[in-house]
């Protein structure tokens, strides 16, 4: 009997962090959550296998996201969990990078958070790093066809060089992992999401790029929607608008059955003049 096709969506956003050092032109998150929720909402509402991955989302904005998620579904519609913990101490405290998913539509079978340094399993950060980053990581089964799917979210550092190359090493070296251990025999398809702070030129793209497929690459251009430009900022910074937020993907084998069948970059203004974030969310389509 022939395997069910799975349509899969993946939005990946940078939703700038709630706290209180606000740029000019910046308004407090509690003015710009609605505006990702609506986006959250509207972008997921018909793809019940859509992942949500964010990042730099601290503790109080994971609440509202998961309130918001969870509020007034529509009727047949799932509620959402998550994956992801605060990067400082591996509980609550700092930034997460989470995985969000439905319960009802995929059954998580193992998760866990890597910090990019040279001490992975402990809160911890190296090299020229300036934060401390992590990647998220998750393997789950869709529970009607049984494809099990490698979902890893990261948000690399916007300072330090040499840790962006070498946190993209490790996350390399986690796919291999998961390509060989117990799991691997179950996963029938590979996504990396996420802030690399990276544009194509640089360290972290190129490392990644020398086994990973650009999902933006794998859609000719005449069918891309939105904007190139990922990165904007609140108008008022002084370093150029660039491309630095990914969806990446093995090439086709064994263990990757997911073929990128969209791609888009979504506005992060609209007429109210409100900017949801410095960042614009990147959705991927995908069929497994």
């Amino acid at each position: 009997m022939r395997t069910p096709v799975v349509p899969i969506r993946v939005l990946t956003h940078n939703i700038r962090h709630g706290g209180s050092d606000l740029f000019k032109g910046e308004l407090p998150w509690d003015e710009r959550k609605q505006l990702l929720l609506n986006e959250f909402e509207y972008e997921t509402r018909y793809c019940e296998e859509s992942f949500i991955c964010l990042q730099e989302v601290l503790h109080e904005q994971l609440s509202d996201v998961v309130a918001g998620l969870n509020q007034d579904i529509y009727p047949g519609a799932s509620e959402w969990a998550y994956i992801g913990v605060g990067r400082d101490d591996g509980h609550e405290a700092g930034e997460y990078s989470p995985i969000f998913y439905r319960p009802s539509v995929w059954q998580l079978a193992h998760w866990e958070t890597v910090w990019l340094s040279k001490t992975p399993n402990i809160p911890s950060k190296s090299w020229d790093a300036a934060s401390i980053r992590i990647v998220t990581i998750g393997v789950l089964q869709h529970r009607k066809s049984g494809h099990t799917v490698l979902a890893m979210n990261t948000h690399l550092d916007d300072q330090g060089s040499r840790s962006r190359l070498e946190a993209a090493r490790i996350i390399l070296g986690k796919i291999h992992e998961y390509s060989q251990n117990d799991l691997s025999n179950l996963i029938s398809g590979i996504f990396l999401a996420g802030d690399f702070n990276s544009e194509e030129n640089q360290e972290a793209y190129q490392e990644l790029t020398t086994s990973l497929l650009d999902a933006y690459k794998q859609v000719p251009s005449p069918r891309h929607f939105g904007d190139y430009i990922t990165w904007t900022g609140f108008g008022y910074e002084d370093e150029p608008r660039s491309r630095i937020d990914y969806v990446l993907v093995p090439k086709e084998g064994p263990r990757q059955r997911l073929k990128v069948a969209g791609y888009a970059v979504l506005p992060n203004q609209f007429d109210n003049g409100v900017l949801s974030s410095d960042h614009r969310a990147v959705v991927v389509d995908f069929i497994l």
